[in-house]
């Protein structure tokens, strides 16, 4: 049900957090976005989805938005100040496993110190539930598939995975010492409408539709647990609505890492059908009609080669996972991209 005070989301202009912002508007909540529209992605589709989340017949008056960025501690702790948020969903952050090789420290500034700031202002506005994303990134070098949150993430294989490694450990010392209820999620390759053009479905639809060879690693030898949109923010929702609370079957001799003695738990949110990354392309071109130029590339620095989510937590825990299949969503995103170029 909508909570009369509102929700804040962070990096509403993203790719998920302007498809949350939507469901949340559609359900009658009111709620504040924050992103501060940085250039690492054309900024013109940041404003594209806020200028459509904005035009919504359910966001007349219920939706503020707010150019601010969370370094800024003092623009953090006033937005919570004035507005007084009930709830909050984390989403913003630098993005990029690739990106964060040659560009380290703005993950420091966006993730680490951008989080912390977004922590004391829940902490100090008695925030009632803090929902924020992590990343299937976190499981780093660990080839046991599928990924259950039980298992051990202590050997991340990119800056960006260990500052999602490191909001985990951050929000579960708030909900020890200051008992915020907090609930982190770890994606696993989102795709859809409105997705990221640093991602290599979009990626892979420019080069398509331009006849221009799309760069495949690992000789295209990899395999991703792609998961559609409207899923991801379906399970960020349900997960809202349900705060996290302290495991009453916690064994500190036995410590289970996806729950805690405090109010903090770790979701996977994945399809739990992961497919091989030249089967991925092969459903892109038939949704095309198009065949791609391929080009094969060893395996780049800070990748995994597989990803696969065991999402059984998140079903026992809000009775919902990905279920989408690749070719419905594959389908539904080469014909927004088709029309979304055409715009």
């Amino acid at each position: 049900m909508p909570a009369t005070a509102p929700i804040l989301v962070t990096g509403a202009a993203g790719f998920i957090g302007a498809a949350v912002c939507e469901r949340l508007l559609q359900r009658g909540e009111s709620v504040i976005g924050v992103d501060n529209l940085n250039s690492y992605y054309d900024p013109a589709l940041k404003q594209a989805r806020l200028d459509r989340l904005s035009a919504l017949p359910s966001a007349a008056g219920r939706f503020c938005f707010q150019r601010l960025s969370l370094e800024d501690g003092e623009a953090v702790a006033s937005l919570f100040g004035s507005l007084r948020p009930a709830r909050v969903v984390h989403l913003a952050a630098q993005a990029g496993v690739r990106h964060s090789l040659a560009n380290p420290a703005l993950y420091i500034q966006s993730n680490l110190v951008g989080f912390g700031h977004i922590l004391e202002g829940c902490r100090h506005g008695q925030v009632e539930h803090l929902v924020y994303a992590s990343s299937s990134s976190v499981y780093g070098g660990n080839r046991q598939l599928p990924y259950r949150e039980q298992q051990p993430v202590n050997h991340p294989v990119s800056l960006y995975a260990a500052t999602k490694k490191a909001n985990e450990l951050m929000a579960h010392t708030y909900s020890h010492l200051y008992g915020l209820p907090a609930t982190g999620l770890r994606f696993f390759t989102v795709y859809g409408p409105w997705g990221r053009p640093d991602m290599a479905p979009m990626l892979f639809a420019r080069a398509i539709l331009a006849g221009e060879a799309i760069r495949i690693f690992h000789q295209g030898q990899m395999q991703r647990d792609f998961t559609y949109i409207d899923d991801i923010s379906e399970g960020v929702i349900r997960c809202l609505d349900k705060p996290a609370c302290a495991d009453p079957n916690f064994d500190p001799y036995h410590p289970d890492p996806a729950t805690a003695a405090c109010p903090h738990r770790l979701f996977n949110i994945g399809n739990s059908d992961p497919t091989p990354l030249l089967t991925f392309i092969a459903v892109l071109e038939t949704a095309l009609g198009r065949q791609a130029v391929r080009e094969l590339l060893p395996l780049q620095p800070g990748d995994v080669v597989a990803t696969a989510a065991d999402t059984s937590a998140l079903r026992a825990w809000v009775g919902f996972a990905p279920s989408t299949p690749i070719e419905l969503g594959v389908e539904r995103f080469a014909r927004w991209y088709r029309d979304y170029q055409r715009a």
